[in-house]
């Protein structure tokens, strides 16, 4: 029989049967509580609320407590005041009449109090201070705080590299096939710059922000292969880290780092920890290799992500006009690993190669590199020697420049070809 031809009772009785709730055990109630307070689940009122439920199970409200338990309707996950909360629970439980009057018995009150409050109060999302800085600390006080810090930690650094308490490690020339040590960067955007002959080029601003060598491991302790320096970029909040972490920094004489990168360096290119590096460890003209966390796109599809033709948006195409098409023929019958499919894009590392350094400014430790660079504003980027063979330095700043050293530099360093606003900008010959 088909179902057109069933009788109304039928109809009637497999639409009940269908609508249905099924009745809920003890798991499934505490799963319903524990999803409608996942906002901010509260102890006390999780309690609450189950004792509610019971208490109107037990003095026979059913229906009050299934919806009680199942939240109100078209308000999920949010809250209403504990008024209006106390006169819905009592108007589902039927106990409010038209006049407004209370007409229920006192445990039924208090059963639909406590679950009403219960709810209301673990769908509030509380904001519990971690710390108590922001408590008991005015605006003063936490900038006299950042300030002693901070003298704190140059002394520390000081300290550390004071040539009467510890020796400063050998240096060694440069030699063909010597690897040096990379900086952390912090992108800040990207501006026109102009060469002698007119070309324009953009350029990504990359600064760098309290740059020092964290640690130090040896070849021995790396797999007998190189040896690598730890190096720590763009100061943090010492609250937000680790002890285990602040012991690494107290031992190289630093302040807590926000990122932390290794450099595979040679064994003529190490340096002591505690040492700072600046944007002069690079020099205009030569290549270098940027290293980011590019920016996430979410869920794409292959057109967006692949760069997929697509299918025909006319002549006959109604189905798709977006999708990849086949993914396997008939013959292999499966799909090959590594296929390019729907996915997530972005938010992975990528390396920029062989970007030319047009310009250097040692005051604000601002590097000038060509092109792009991955990552968004304000992210944190590895910035090292390029591995091109084309692009290889000679004779660069070995093994890092040193402030305090000899070489005197300008505020700007420049590029031979770029054009800089001082000079004229019309010759005649």
């Amino acid at each position: 029989m088909s179902s057109r031809a069933r009788s109304p009772a039928r109809r009637m009785r497999s639409r009940e049967q269908t609508c249905r709730r099924p009745e809920l055990g003890w798991r499934g109630r505490a799963d319903c509580i524990a999803a409608r307070t996942a906002p901010a689940r509260n102890r006390r009122a999780t309690a609450a609320a189950m004792a509610g439920w019971v208490a109107l199970r037990l003095l026979g409200r059913e229906v009050a407590a299934a919806r009680l338990l199942a939240g109100v309707p078209g308000q999920k996950n949010s809250f209403l005041p504990i008024s209006k909360g106390i006169r819905l629970g009592l108007k589902l439980s039927g106990n409010l009449s038209p006049s407004r009057k209370l007409t229920m018995a006192m445990p039924e009150f208090v059963a639909s109090v406590l679950s009403m409050w219960g709810q209301w109060c673990s769908l509030v999302r509380h904001i519990n201070s971690t710390t108590w800085w922001k408590e008991h600390l005015s605006e003063e006080n936490v900038e006299f705080l950042k300030k002693i810090t901070s003298e704190e930690y140059k002394a520390q650094t000081a300290s550390k590299l004071c040539p009467l308490k510890d020796e400063p490690w050998p240096l060694h020339p440069w030699v063909p096939g010597s690897k040096r040590v990379g900086l952390i960067g912090l992108k800040l955007g990207m501006m026109p710059l102009w060469t002698k002959t007119g070309e324009r080029h953009v350029v990504t601003l990359l600064q760098v922000q309290d740059c020092h060598v964290i640690k130090y491991q040896p070849m021995e302790e790396n797999n007998g292969k190189t040896a690598l320096l730890l190096v720590g970029g763009k100061n943090a909040s010492p609250f937000y880290r680790s002890e285990s972490r602040h012991k690494v920094y107290e031992e190289a004489g630093v302040p807590p780092k926000q990122k932390i990168s290794t450099f595979k360096v040679s064994a003529n290119a190490i340096i002591k920890p505690g040492t700072p590096l600046y944007a002069a460890h690079f020099r205009p003209g030569q290549f270098v290799d940027v290293t980011a966390k590019t920016i996430g796109k979410g869920f794409q599809g292959v057109m967006k992500r692949w760069g997929f033709k697509g299918q025909p948006a006319t002549h006959g195409q109604t189905k798709t006009h977006r999708r990849p098409g086949a993914t396997g023929t008939c013959k292999v019958s499966r799909v090959f690993p590594g296929k390019k499919m729907p996915g997530k894009m972005g938010n992975i590392y990528r390396t920029a190669l062989g970007l030319k350094v047009w310009r250097i400014n040692t005051k604000h430790n601002v590097i000038f590199v060509n092109g792009s660079v991955p990552g968004h504003r304000n992210c944190l980027v590895k910035i090292r020697d390029s591995n091109l063979p084309a692009h290889c330095l000679e004779n660069p700043p070995f093994p890092t420049f040193f402030a305090d050293g000899e070489e005197q530099l300008p505020e700007d360093l420049y590029d031979e070809d770029v054009f800089q606003f001082t000079d004229t900008s019309v010759t005649y010959t």
